[in-house]
């Protein structure tokens, strides 16, 4: 997935989310409100970096949503999402 641009307190970061198959083909299963609440939900997590885990290591992180939860892991510019939960 491309690099998105992000604003926070007037500053401009660029982070990434790449997306593995498993959470892209869970994505492509849900209807339109589950896609959209695990999208929220990817983007709360990305502009968290405090809850990032190390990136470049085997670590990975949960980051909780209103109705879902993802499972994803950290590189230098942004987050590797390798799986997606939705309860809808």
């Amino acid at each position: 997935m491309l690099p998105q641009l992000i604003t926070i307190t007037g500053s401009t970061m660029t982070y990434s989310v790449d997306l593995a198959i498993r959470a892209e083909d869970a994505l492509a299963q849900l209807p339109d409100d589950g896609r959209s609440d695990v999208m929220e939900t990817i983007a709360a997590a990305l502009v968290r970096r405090e809850t990032w885990p190390a990136p470049g290591g085997w670590d990975g992180a949960a980051h909780f949503g209103r109705r879902s939860w993802i499972a994803f892991t950290a590189h230098a510019v942004g987050i590797e999402v390798y799986d997606v939960w939705w309860v809808g």
